[in-house]
């Protein structure tokens, strides 16, 4: 049975992933992991960054000596697996992703971190505040939260994957997109899978950016598609 490792995005948590695994689990050894801060796990007063996320990834495949480990990511799970993929030959085998952002820039980046502002969230939208409370912890969200919108400005200063990065990928990658994502464009994303050297791209009809809005009956298929 193969390895399957799924990573969730910005502020979620693996939790989010458990009825995808669950779905996967008659075909796949699946595995799930919480980037430090996230869902509980510790919170350090280290920064929030792409390259730390990335060095979780390999570390958590080495310590399971998982060989040939496929992964899926969804969003900021899926820049985080290229980037791990990109700096670690060999280390990750398959990748799929589902609504990751590519292009980021100064202006994109400041307006995605402004509706990061925990007070805003608490006062405009106190759903997604339980939300969040729930699924870190009452003591670290809004540490979660400004350590995630500092991550976004510091991608917007400097990407941690620039073009030509991509293009130096050798894994087998889909690259996924929702058609009524917005925050990612589909665009962008073709813009990338057409500097890949082994890459192809898939649009979800429909849909939007968050996980949830995914069909799970379909981005389990389309897993068992690529993965095969």
């Amino acid at each position: 049975m193969k390895n399957l490792l799924l990573l969730h995005g910005a502020l979620g948590s693996a939790e989010q992933l458990e009825p995808l695994a669950e779905r996967l689990s008659n075909d796949y050894r699946v595995y799930l992991l919480n980037f430090s801060g996230h869902g509980g796990k510790e919170l350090t007063d280290e920064s929030f960054s792409i390259e730390k996320f990335s060095n979780e990834i390999v570390k958590f495949i080495e310590k399971g000596r998982l060989r040939k480990t496929d992964v899926f990511g969804y969003s900021m799970g899926g820049y985080a697996a290229l980037h791990a993929a990109r700096h670690n030959t060999g280390k990750l085998n398959r990748i799929f992703t589902v609504a990751t952002k590519f292009d980021w820039n100064e202006e994109t980046s400041l307006k995605e971190s402004r509706l990061l502002n925990p007070e805003k969230i608490l006062e405009k939208v106190p759903a997604f505040a339980s939300q969040l409370i729930e699924r870190h912890s009452e003591k670290t969200w809004k540490q979660v939260l400004q350590k995630t919108s500092q991550m976004m400005i510091n991608l917007g200063l400097n990407p941690s994957l620039k073009g030509e990065d991509f293009s130096l990928i050798e894994n087998e990658i889909r690259l996924g997109v929702g058609d009524k994502d917005n925050m990612v464009s589909i665009e962008e994303t073709a813009n990338i899978f057409r500097k890949l050297r082994n890459g192809s791209m898939i649009v979800f009809p429909d849909t939007q950016h968050s996980l949830e809005k995914y069909s799970t009956e379909r981005l389990t298929s389309e897993i068992k598609i690529f993965f095969v």
